[in-house]
């Protein structure tokens, strides 16, 4: 199989307004979850309550990737930083 994969490069990762994309989506999965809260009897009635609990956890996971997104960006500005700051030569004024 190996034979047959094209060996190229991987393209760059697209970066972008990753934690407003998870704190969206988030909100998405809370307020399906809210929506299917006054529905709950049918969902049980038709043995569908998966569906309510499984919008809740992903709001619970939701929460957890918009911890991490945050960190994420956090980290590679700190980093930035330290980069831009190694780059920059010191200068004493008083030289």
């Amino acid at each position: 199989m190996a034979k047959w994969t094209p060996r190229h490069e991987a393209p760059e990762p697209l970066e972008g307004p990753i934690v407003a994309t998870i704190s969206g989506g988030t909100i998405l999965w809370f307020v399906m979850f809210l929506v299917q809260v006054p529905f709950y009897g049918w969902f049980d009635d038709h043995d569908l309550t998966w569906w309510v609990w499984t919008c809740l956890a992903g709001g619970g996971l939701g929460l957890i990737g918009i911890w991490y997104v945050r960190s994420r960006d956090a980290a590679l500005k700190r980093a930035r930083e330290a980069a831009e700051a190694a780059e920059t030569p010191d200068t004493d004024p008083r030289a």
